[in-house]
Order: structure tokens, then sequence, then C-alpha cells
């Protein structure tokens, strides 16, 4: 049975606990790098979060807004992460984390072993900066 408090809890606290973060390390650090907001404002670790309150966390490359449901102050299993918090997080965020970031200039697939010395030699000519005139 989760520790479900009826007071307040500490804003970082319960971000580690209903799993928007890692560690409560990352929860504080977001937090004092301004990821974390409140109602639309920027807040430090120590806040004590409350019931209806909207929170928009930044995490990694995507930007997460909840509704607080419920308080805690110990972590839960994600099976029971729903109870304490309404996930307001538009699916746009979730498709963009999804989509690859980067395509890689060659595909070489997987097992081919390391680029030969011919296969070396045609990265970096692919690779060399063009000579200026």
């Amino acid at each position: 049975m989760p520790s479900e408090t009826s007071g307040t809890v500490r804003l970082d606290k319960w971000l580690w606990a209903v799993r928007i973060y890692r560690t409560r390390s990352l929860a504080i650090a977001a937090c004092q790098a301004g990821h974390v907001k409140v109602d639309g404002q920027r807040v430090k670790p120590a806040r004590p979060v409350r019931a209806g309150e909207v929170v928009t966390a930044a995490v990694g490359e995507m930007t997460r807004t909840v509704k607080v449901l419920g308080l805690l102050d110990r972590r839960v299993g994600a099976a029971v992460v729903p109870e304490y918090l309404e996930d307001l997080t538009p699916p746009s965020e979730y498709q963009r984390r999804a989509e690859p970031r980067v395509q890689p200039l060659f595909n070489r697939p997987r097992g081919w072993g390391r680029p030969t010395k011919r296969d070396r030699r045609l990265l970096e000519q692919v690779m060399r900066p063009a000579p200026l005139e």
C-alpha cells in the first residue's frame, strides 16, 4: 500500500514518487534549472504540491503536463501512478519523442563488422568538406 499523505509533499519528492523523474536528484536539478512549472510558475524543489495543481515538467526531449490527483511521499509502481496524476500531455509530445532525431548518413547493416580500408576511404570522401574556391 502506497504511503498517501493528507497534508503537503515536496514537489521534488512527488515528481520522483509518480515516476516523472528517475531519481530525486534529477527532480531537484530540473526544478532548479527552471524545467518544472506549477500552474505556469517556475518553482523550487521544496515547494509543497497540492491536489488539483497542474505541473509541467521537461523530461528529456519532451514536456509532460500532469494534474495532481493525490499526494505521495514514497515511490509507487507504474501501475498505481494513474491514481495520483492525470496525464494532460498532448499526443504530439509522445509522437515527437518516438521520431528519430538524426537520420544516419550511412546505413551499415548490423553484423557487417568493422569497415574495410576501402569503406573507410569512401566515408572520408563523403565526410570531407568541399574545398573553398
